[in-house]
């Protein structure tokens, strides 16, 4: 397995994670939160990728679901968290064993794949009101005012309402049971010689652009991989910085690409 990576903080420290072990990648992008919780997601998503990795360097083959339930608790008792009153963060393991290819999703992240795309949109088939009023405000040219931000916090608040639910939505947080609801599929290994993993902030603007020439990312090393993200920014700042061709959050989301060539 040869693996490709490459990570743009949006400012001066990133929430998102990528790990690696001989078989397999982690990905992981920490919710900003616009409301206080008690750790950084960028220590909640450092911490449960770190768990994640060494886990599957000890059982390569291991069950991801229960791995990662594993992982979280863990996590939710090192840093003294409980469910409700935690950040979270978004999952993706791709992993070659000899029978196949095993992907595991957790949230928004992506993964590219020869013939689809796979990701977690149970959070945005919530299409919860806060989420469509800040975008409909960015498209009609608002900006990032102050009531973007109030916007940007009652979702929260409302998403946090959702969060590990019956009915809402699945993510890592301090409750080991919600990996019992991840999306995990395994591919023939003739059907599956390459991935692209990418978190949210770098697929949507990448898709936007048309950056999206999947079929070439195998042969992309991390120059080529950063090159394309730092693209990826500079149009969001000089060609849409109040997001209003592209309604997004933030002006710029962390942005994390891996490219993994199987066999």
């Amino acid at each position: 397995m040869r693996v490709s990576a490459a990570q743009l903080p949006a400012a001066a420290g990133s929430d998102d994670r990528v790990f690696t072990t001989e078989n397999a990648v982690i990905m992981l992008d920490g919710a900003t939160a616009f409301l206080p919780v008690p750790v950084a997601a960028a220590t909640y998503s450092d911490r449960l990728g770190r768990y994640l990795r060494d886990a599957l360097n000890a059982a390569p083959d291991g069950d991801l679901r229960d791995v990662l339930a594993a992982a979280i608790e863990r996590t939710a008792h090192a840093l003294d968290i409980s469910p409700g009153a935690s950040p979270s963060s978004t999952v993706t393991i791709a992993r070659e064993l000899e029978h196949g290819v095993d992907i595991l999703v957790l949230g928004d992240n992506l993964v590219v794949l020869p013939d689809e795309t796979l990701t977690d949109d149970r959070m945005d088939r919530l299409d919860l009101a806060p989420r469509r009023k800040y975008r409909e405000r960015l498209a009609a040219g608002s900006g990032y005012d102050d009531e973007h931000l109030a916007l940007l916090g009652e979702l929260q608040i409302r998403q946090a309402e959702c969060r590990n639910q019956p009915g809402g939505y699945w993510i890592a947080e301090a409750d080991p049971a919600s990996a019992e609801h991840a999306l995990l599929t395994t591919r023939a290994p003739d059907s599956t010689p390459w991935a692209v993993l990418a978190t949210d902030g770098a697929f949507a603007t990448m898709d936007y652009l048309g950056l999206d020439d999947w079929q070439a990312m195998p042969d992309a090393d991390a120059d080529d991989l950063s090159a394309l993200l730092h693209h990826c920014e500079a149009w969001e700042a000089h060609a849409d910085p109040d997001a209003q061709e592209l309604p997004r959050a933030k002006r710029h989301d962390d942005k994390s690409l891996a490219v993994v060539a199987f066999g």
